[in-house]
């Protein structure tokens, strides 16, 4: 988000002496996008970054495609995921292209390291727990229905609280930002969008550590995750002030947009990447046209794929979903309401459904990872079994 913020101390003028209470300079760092043309944040830290005391390689982490990539519609449940990893190393990527990965993690450890994504932006959605998330930037508080945007570069450990945690994770090529026609030329919101800056939750609590000691830093970047271990904490910043850094934005402050008719998907768009929308579907009044169909229209989508996340609710189109689902509607082939969702909705004053949308232009591939998990027989349940009647059609 282009909100100028602060936390911390930091010297009146940029690239001037500023020196720690035993006399020495603080190490003055540039965290940068675009080159310098970009969003960047100045950071000070009580010790140089760049001195790691030894480096050495963890694992590559390239995605498998799964062998059979037919063209067909997909249907994952992933409710029963078996708890695994922390919350970075137990990512299970289920679809991936060269813009833009989706995983679900759903960890039983903690981290024992620092990671910083270096090839890419991390947005972990949180389905499910609470805890805090340490960044160079200050401390992040998260609970459910959290879109949690992490920028690439960005130094951070995730402390989960106690009980059950769940994340959809978002990793992107490019950096995640909000749709271009809700800001003006000045990169406020505007007026119209379903989101506004006091939405933002920015970091606060910067806790500086000076403390001595091996540190790890894992640091993913060219498709491999590197070990870094240093003499000292690296979350050692005293201060620091820009544009870039994490922020929070929570699904239920997005403020759904309706009409008489139906509303087209770009009207839950909260989030853009290259090549990619990030949406959200909220509990909203329907339609209020005299003769509406709250359903959506069957639609071809020629030029994109489509993912949707379900995290709670009465999904109105679909039958046979779960919490925990994805759902793929690749291009090229036709999807919409299952048979007899259209006429049970009609009448119906609003949905209680709560789901993350990301939409793709470039196709994405199944992975080998979310094979166990696909429901081969949902290409087909767009048939009407025998004796079927349409009721229970919108759940």
């Amino acid at each position: 988000m282009p909100i100028y913020h602060t936390l911390g101390t930091i010297p009146h003028k940029r690239h001037t002496q500023f020196r720690r209470p035993d006399g020495k300079l603080y190490t003055e760092q540039l965290m940068g996008s675009r080159g310098f043309s970009g969003r960047s944040s100045l950071i000070y830290h009580h010790n140089m970054p760049t001195q790691a005391r030894e480096i050495r390689k963890i694992q590559d982490c390239r995605v498998d495609h799964a062998d059979e990539q037919m063209l067909r519609h997909h249907h994952f449940k992933t409710k029963d995921l078996k708890k695994s990893g922390d919350p970075v190393s137990g990512r299970v990527v289920l679809l991936h292209n060269s813009d833009v990965s989706m995983a679900i993690t759903v960890p039983d450890q903690s981290m024992g390291y620092y990671y910083r994504n270096g090839q890419g932006d991390d947005m972990y959605f949180v389905h499910e727990g609470t805890g805090r998330i340490q960044t160079i930037f200050g401390e992040l508080p998260y609970r459910p229905g959290d879109y949690v945007v992490i920028p690439r570069g960005t130094t951070y450990k995730i402390h989960p609280d106690a009980g059950t945690q769940r994340y959809l994770v978002i990793e992107s090529a490019s950096s995640i930002e909000t749709p271009k026609r809700y800001r003006n030329e000045y990169g406020q919101l505007l007026e119209h969008a379903p989101m506004s800056e006091r939405d933002i939750r920015r970091p606060e609590r910067l806790e500086t550590f000076t403390d001595q000691g091996k540190h790890e830093v894992r640091i993913k970047a060219r498709d491999q995750i590197t070990a870094y271990e240093f003499d000292f904490h690296p979350l050692d910043v005293v201060g620091w002030d820009g544009f870039l850094y994490p922020y929070i934005f929570n699904i239920e402050d997005f403020e759904p947009i309706t009409g008489r008719i139906h509303m087209p998907p770009p009207t839950h768009q909260c989030f853009e990447g290259r090549n990619f929308v990030v949406c959200s579907f909220v509990p909203r009044l329907y339609d209020y046209h005299p003769d509406a169909l709250p359903v959506p229209y069957n639609h071809s989508n020629v030029d994109s794929d489509e993912v949707l996340y379900y995290v709670n609710g009465n999904f109105m189109s679909r039958r046979g979903i779960e919490v925990g689902s994805f759902t793929l509607h690749p291009s090229g082939i036709p999807h919409g309401p299952h048979p007899g969702a259209a006429e049970a909705s009609i009448g119906a004053k609003e949905t209680k459904e709560l789901a993350v949308m990301l939409d793709t232009f470039h196709p994405l591939h199944v992975t080998t990872d979310a094979m166990p998990y696909d429901d081969k027989s949902y290409p087909y349940s767009w048939l009407e079994p025998k004796g079927f009647t349409g009721e229970g059609a919108t759940g």
